[in-house]
């Protein structure tokens, strides 16, 4: 337990780990700072029961106030895929917010200083989140390593051009709770191939069925279709409908939730189907992968109105051993200069020596290749932002002659990362 005094009128506060029946108002104090909307009852036990009350703090004032909660943070135990398939321990930060009342007092450096203190403890080499605003994170090491792709795809115009094979996929609407465990299974032969993709802990399922009619913003209850290949399930996709009509008839919308498919024949078949439902006119996507093969089938992409947003932030809490967890695609041995006021024992040079079979980082007293700080090392990690663009914005320092190149090749991803879903 930390305590601080504030100040004004000596209000003391404390920072320790949550417990168990103190939750309520503690996540009260999170709903609160997000604008205070009650969230649906199956969605608040949800996350109830997926807290992790050990890996979870709060800021709480002792005097004057009742003991009032004022700023929350939390951590799940992820397992992230990263270049060359494994499956590295991350902290999956979550549940950020400190009360208005208490804004600049230092309450969220507070909170972020310990919650990387016991990340580093638990020997979890990666700390992960996505933040309600991009500007707060990076002072504490964290960058953007994914992007997600938003599209508004006008149907009635545009045509789905799709591979040999698509027609052999057989479709059928389930009921997204009876083909859980199957979706489930296709899931999970999918994240060893994409780096960002999240092992699903026991629990993390659930959150795919949440369904609260206050959510679909006039659309349907979701809906499930299930893809099979002689007989075997290859396949599936989660959407809503939202109808609409006007003058010239029917224009509704089809929002996708979750689209996966483990051959491309039964992607783009799971893709023609919702191009053509019924009575609809526009297929609207968000956080979808930036290679998805869709956009290479559509016949006019600018009525897709592709859009661009930042996904999985990630922080390397320990350099030597989060580097050494991914492998390269193309051989690499670099010294870095690691800059990391936040987590001195970063601080250094590193050498690494890698290739696609695997990869070595240790301190080292040899000369500095490149420069940089521990926030871009975590935007570069997963392979979709290259060194090199870093360095053209004056992010990463090349100080030996031609291990820039070399090294941001080293670094890339054949396959886009991405993150499937938000936590």
């Amino acid at each position: 337990m930390e305590r601080s005094r504030s100040d004004d009128g000596g209000v003391t506060t404390e920072l320790r780990v949550l417990r168990r029946d103190e939750w309520d108002r503690w996540y009260g104090t999170l709903v609160r700072a997000f604008g205070g909307v009650p969230e649906p009852a199956e969605e608040l036990e949800l996350y109830r029961e997926l807290t992790r009350v050990d890996r979870s703090i709060g800021v709480w004032e002792s005097e004057g106030e009742g003991g009032a909660c004022v700023g929350t943070a939390g951590a799940f135990d992820f397992r992230l895929t990263v270049p060359g398939g494994a499956r590295v321990p991350a902290a999956g930060v979550t549940m950020v917010s400190v009360a208005a009342t208490h804004r600049r007092r230092g309450v969220l450096t507070s909170m972020m200083r310990r919650q990387l203190d016991d990340v580093r403890a638990w020997g979890e080499p990666l700390a992960v989140l996505t933040a309600s605003e991009p500007a707060i994170y990076g002072r504490f090491g964290y960058g953007a390593a994914t992007f997600g792709l938003n599209a508004e795809i006008d149907t009635s115009r545009v045509r789905l051009s799709v591979p040999a094979g698509t027609d052999d996929v057989r479709l059928r609407y389930e009921a997204p709770a009876d083909v859980l465990d199957a979706c489930e299974a296709v899931y999970a032969r999918l994240v060893p191939g994409r780096p960002g993709m999240l092992a699903r802990r026991p629990g993390w399922e659930r959150p795919a069925l949440l369904d609260p009619e206050s959510g679909r913003d006039g659309a349907s209850p979701l809906q499930c279709v299930v893809a099979r290949r002689e007989g075997e399930v290859t396949g599936y996709a989660r959407f809503r409908v939202r109808p609409a009509w006007g003058r010239e008839g029917a224009g509704g919308t089809v929002v996708l939730d979750d689209l996966a498919g483990l051959d491309p024949a039964t992607g783009a078949a799971l893709w023609r189907f919702l191009f053509d439902v019924d009575l609809t006119s526009t297929l609207a996507v968000r956080g979808r992968p930036v290679d998805e093969a869709w956009q290479h089938q559509v016949s006019d992409i600018r009525r897709c109105r592709p859009e661009l947003r930042d996904a999985l932030y990630v922080r390397l809490v320990d350099v030597g051993a989060a580097l050494a967890a991914r492998t390269y695609q193309a051989p690499v041995d670099v010294v870095f200069e690691v800059e990391d006021a936040f987590c001195p024992w970063n601080a250094g040079r590193w050498r690494l020596s890698g290739d696609a079979k695997g990869a070595s980082c240790e301190r080292t007293s040899d000369a500095a290749d490149l420069a940089l700080s521990v926030r871009e090392l975590g935007a570069a990690y997963l392979g979709g932002v290259s060194l090199g663009s870093l360095a053209a914005a004056g992010r990463v320092r090349e100080v030996r002659s031609g291990s820039l190149a070399q090294a941001s090749v080293g670094f890339g991803s054949d396959v886009a990362p991405w993150l499937p879903h938000g936590f």
